[in-house]
C-alpha cells in the first residue's frame, strides 16, 4: 500500500537535489573546504599589509602604548562602509596583537570623517578622548576603491600626536566572488 505522501514528496526532494547540483555547477563556483579557507589569500594579503606598516614604522612604535584600528572606508562616500572595510580593519588588528602591539578598535566609523576639499584626515573629539584614554600612539586608517576587476586599498599608521603618517602600503584585491560579496551591503529593513 503506498502512502500518499509520498508521492508528494518525492518530487520535491528532487527539485531541491536538482537545484543543489545547478548551483554547484555555475561557472566559477568552488565549494569551499577547510583546507582550502586555511589557505585564505585575503587574510594572507592582510598581514602581509600590516608587517609591511610596521617595518616601515619600526623604532617609532611601542608596544606598551596601544595603535587605534579603524575600519577602511569607500574612498568614494568616506562615510561609508561595507563588510570588506570591516573585515580587512579585523584582520589587521588581528596582525598587529599578533605582533605584540596593543589594540584599540573603534566599530563606528563616524569618529573619523574626512575634511571634503583638503582631503586631510580630521580627529573628532571622540578620537582624541579615546586616544588619550588609552594613552595610544597610533591610529591605522585605510580607504578602498573599487574598479572593474579589482578593489584598491591604502592603509596609513598615522601618529595622534602629529596627525603624521608613519607607514603607508598600497595594493589590490582580485574583485572575485568572494570579494564582491563582501562589498554590497544588503539593504536593512
Amino acid at each position: 500500500m503506498r502512502r500518499p505522501y509520498l508521492s508528494f514528496l518525492l518530487p520535491i526532494l528532487l527539485l531541491c537535489l536538482a537545484g543543489c547540483l545547478t548551483f554547484s555547477r555555475q561557472p566559477g563556483y568552488r565549494a569551499a573546504s577547510y583546507a582550502s579557507v586555511a589557505e585564505s589569500e585575503l587574510i594572507l594579503t592582510s598581514y602581509r599589509a600590516a608587517d609591511t606598516l610596521l617595518a616601515q614604522a619600526e623604532g617609532r612604535l611601542s608596544p606598551q602604548h596601544p595603535i587605534i584600528v579603524a575600519t577602511l572606508v569607500n574612498i568614494n562616500a568616506l562615510e561609508e562602509s561595507s563588510p570588506l572595510g570591516r573585515l580587512i580593519a579585523e584582520q589587521l588588528g588581528a596582525r598587529l596583537a599578533q605582533q605584540g602591539f596593543r589594540v584599540v578598535e573603534l566599530k563606528v566609523r563616524q569618529k573619523l570623517y574626512m575634511k571634503r576639499d583638503e582631503g586631510e584626515l580630521m580627529l573628532t573629539r571622540e578620537i582624541a578622548d579615546i586616544a588619550q584614554q588609552h594613552e595610544a600612539q597610533a591610529l591605522l586608517i585605510g580607504t578602498y576603491a573599487e574598479s572593474v576587476d579589482r578593489v584598491f586599498i591604502n592603509l596609513k599608521l598615522t601618529q595622534i600626536e602629529s596627525n603624521i603618517a608613519l607607514a603607508a602600503v598600497d595594493y589590490a584585491l582580485p574583485l572575485d566572488m568572494n570579494i564582491r560579496a563582501l562589498l554590497y551591503r544588503k539593504p536593512e529593513p
